[in-house]
């Protein structure tokens, strides 16, 4: 496994022969020049700070900062350091100040930021002089001599005045840059572990990241919902009446017509396409938000969709009601997996059962076809495990060549009491009884 630090590095005896020795002093090196660059930022803003103008850029001066310092850290770790901060729920410069303000985060990035321009920046130039500096200028001892042509003073300390005095410091500096290169690394693996414990998520942000995740995703599938039911409503209501009225009409006009005339025959046309029409698009509505489904629940929904399958399916079907989230996609996952029964498997027959126990719903749909379903192969099956993995679940396919293939979605939720079933049912029958 490859080192990901300068300290995993350290430990491998290939450590002078590989890129970490360079990166650790480039990393040491941009620390202290960025905190050099700090020191004089927080300077001038702090005499505007006597004016209470650049008070709250002093404030926020770690956010620019931190920013870079990340950025910086994939020098010499290789993990990804993301960012602690939270997406503003109101969009605008004002909310976006309250909510850095009021975060951790940046606090602790103004902390390090004060760190980097008053201790840790001259730290990293020593290190670098030190570690860098020193063996560099006794390799150069013998370039220097021979630019002076006499004598030349070594680290300001050790006058050099022949050529085997100058070969010899830049062979004890070359032994110096390999020896020098371990603590340089040591530094800069601690320095990288400080950086990474101040300037990423601690364990409470990322639980609270994780949260909102959670939250919109539910959110998603809420809005999702309503606009499925927003369109089967409209389409019931509007273009269903409106072809149940234009099939009236025509059939109508067919009685007034004469029999056997072009006209007649014109009319007969089209009122069978209307027909058409009509039966499409009430299968349609029906596979949009099946009335079964929203008045008696996912158990009598799946039930109703294998009595309508191409292929033979016994069922074993026993559930509560549920949410209605929960409930649409447990719905088009057991139709989605008789759909591809009937249209891929060659099987004679299919078995649907589901179970609503320990709080998870299992729904399990199996057939005694070829086998070898591929998820990749246009089925719908990719599109289906993304929407049961927004409310949490998972989908899992067993399905060896040959046969058989079981396909069973378990998806985490409580059973809805009997008030949230009455609350939850209300609007849908009052909804349901105002279509006729």
């Amino acid at each position: 496994m490859d080192a990901r630090t300068p300290w995993q590095a350290l430990a491998r005896p290939r450590f002078p022969r590989t890129s970490w020795p360079w990166r650790s002093a480039g990393y040491l090196l941009g620390g202290g020049i960025v905190g050099v660059c700090a020191a004089a930022v927080f300077l001038v803003l702090g005499v505007f700070s006597l004016l209470l103008v650049g008070l709250p850029l002093l404030l926020l001066s770690g956010l620019a900062l931190g920013g870079v310092e990340r950025r910086r850290l994939r020098l010499v770790d290789l993990d990804p350091a993301p960012d602690p901060h939270r997406v503003p729920a109101a969009p605008g410069l004002a909310a976006w100040f309250r909510l850095r303000v009021g975060e951790q985060a940046t606090w602790r990035e103004f902390a390090y930021a004060l760190l980097l321009a008053t201790v840790l920046g001259p730290l990293d130039l020593l290190a670098v002089a030190v570690g860098v500096g020193l063996p560099a200028a006794l390799l150069s001892a013998p370039v220097r001599l021979a630019l002076d042509g006499h004598e030349t003073k070594v680290v300001k300390a050790y006058l050099v005045t022949s050529y085997p005095e100058a070969f010899a410091a830049a062979l004890l500096g070359a032994v110096l840059l390999v020896a020098l290169a371990y603590p340089l690394a040591a530094v800069a693996g601690a320095r990288a572990a400080l950086a990474r414990a101040l300037l990423t998520p601690r364990e409470t942000e990322a639980r609270g990241a994780i949260g909102e995740v959670i939250a919109s995703r539910a959110r998603l599938v809420d809005a999702f919902e309503a606009e499925r039911r927003r369109i089967e409503r409209d389409l019931h209501d509007g273009a269903q009446q409106r072809l149940v009225a234009l099939t009236m009409t025509l059939g109508l006009a067919r009685l007034d017509a004469p029999p056997g005339g072009p006209l007649a025959e014109q009319l007969a046309k089209a009122h069978a396409e209307a027909g058409q029409v009509l039966t499409e698009l009430r299968e349609l509505i029906h596979g949009i938000h099946p009335q079964v489904l929203a008045d008696y629940g996912l158990g009598p929904a799946l039930t109703d969709a294998a009595d309508r399958s191409a292929v033979p399916v016994t069922t074993d079907v026993e559930l509560p009601r549920l949410p209605e989230s929960v409930e649409s996609a447990g719905y088009f996952a057991g139709c989605e997996a008789l759909a591809n029964i009937g249209k891929h498997s060659g099987a004679s027959r299919a078995a649907l059962t589901a179970r609503h126990t320990d709080g998870v719903l299992r729904i399990e749909v199996e057939d005694d076809g070829r086998g070898a379903a591929d998820p990749a192969g246009g089925s719908g099956l990719t599109g289906l495990a993304d929407r049961i993995a927004v409310l949490d679940g998972t989908l899992t396919i067993m399905s060896p060549p040959g046969g058989p293939t079981l396909l069973r979605v378990e998806i985490p939720c409580p059973a809805l009491s009997a008030r949230e079933r009455s609350e939850s049912s209300s609007p849908r029958t009052a909804s349901s009884s105002g279509r006729g």
